[in-house]
């Protein structure tokens, strides 16, 4: 059994037990969310799917840690000007533990 979830702009494919980093979330680490926008759910042979969102469907994670992710070094350069501007950016994620599916 597997979900198509939507959360931070970005679709994943989750099924039970699996651990995923997606855009930050504010909730605690331990504390447990769950994510109502789902888009499809697949159980075998059923296979539901929202038009955009199911409205039954629903996934609980469990959170494990908050961070941040590598950096990211920008750099804009122009040759024979004199131009050179360097910055760096470090994206904030939570890791999740998905602990149930259902729709």
């Amino acid at each position: 059994m597997y979900a198509v979830i939507m959360t931070g702009g970005k679709q994943y494919r989750v099924s039970q037990g699996d651990k995923l980093r997606v855009e930050k979330l504010d909730v605690a680490e331990g504390d447990s969310v769950e994510l109502d926008k789902v888009l499809m759910v697949v159980d075998g042979d059923d296979i539901k799917i929202g038009a955009p969102v199911l409205e039954s469907g629903k996934v609980t994670a469990e959170v494990k840690a908050h961070g941040r992710g590598a950096k990211v070094e920008i750099i804009k350069f122009k040759r024979r000007k004199h131009h050179m501007k360097r910055q760096g950016h470090r994206q904030a994620y939570t890791e999740l533990e998905i602990t149930g599916i259902s729709a």
